[in-house]
């Protein structure tokens, strides 16, 4: 069983705040009654009826996204800057973002309207491991990666362990590319880490998301995860 107004968003009709307006307004209606209680939960073959017009539970789906730069991570913006949703108009089910990336951030996004499976993944304490391949200013020392990896404080709270890898250094313009495998994912966290230590970002690139990667997909391309995918991914946040 589960909450009316969850059961409506699952559906794709409307979003869950929208449908709580729906039922203080005595629009919708449950096996022939209509409901006017937040609260009233509904079960698998519970006919549920919005304005008259039966709704149907939708389909589950779960995409991997290869988000390009210049692309934000919401469903409406109001600077009309290009969204990631744009990339999706010939899904019919209602999809959005699990978690984000910045506007000038690549890479790996998942993109469903599971909403369990979105509170699974960016729960903080699923510690669900990402990687990233960075580019920043400057060439780093030895010294400032071990702060890093150990842990630093961002406003007022500390980061956890992680892993990061020199992969090239260009001596010319003075730059350094590194991956960063994190088991957290804070607003903006990556730049906010190399900002404390001086190194600013210039390119910020995430190759995977748990067990998925982007192999075989261009930027702006998305595929269908594969159902084993899906329950490798909810055994990695322990559900």
């Amino acid at each position: 069983m589960e909450r009316l107004q969850k059961y409506i968003a699952s559906s794709g009709y409307t979003s869950r705040r929208k449908a709580e307006d729906l039922i203080r307004e005595g629009r919708v209606s449950v096996n022939g009654q209509v409901v006017t209680e937040l609260g009233t939960k509904v079960k698998s073959g519970d006919v549920v009826l919005i304005d008259g017009e039966a709704i149907v539970g939708e389909n589950k789906v779960y995409y991997l996204f290869y988000k390009p730069q210049g692309c934000v991570c919401t469903l409406d913006d109001e600077f009309d800057r290009p969204k990631v949703i744009d990339y999706f108009e010939e899904v019919e089910e209602r999809i959005y973002p699990v978690g984000r990336l910045d506007f000038d951030t690549t890479g790996a996004l998942i993109m469903s309207n599971d909403g369990d499976f979105a509170n699974m993944i960016m729960h903080p304490r699923s510690h669900l491991e990402k990687i990233y391949e960075v580019t920043i200013k400057g060439l780093i020392k030895g010294e400032d990666l071990h702060h890093l990896e150990k842990g630093v404080y961002l406003e007022g709270k500390k980061t956890m362990p992680c892993k990061i890898k020199v992969t090239y250094k260009d001596m010319e313009h003075k730059t350094t590319v590194l991956k960063i495998k994190l088991y957290e994912g804070k607003n903006r966290q990556v730049k906010k880490m190399f900002e404390s230590v001086g190194h600013p970002v210039k390119r910020l690139h995430r190759i995977s998301v748990g067990c998925v990667n982007l192999k075989g997909l261009r930027p702006g391309e998305y595929r269908r995860l594969k159902s084993q995918e899906v329950k490798d991914l909810k055994k990695l946040v322990g559900k």
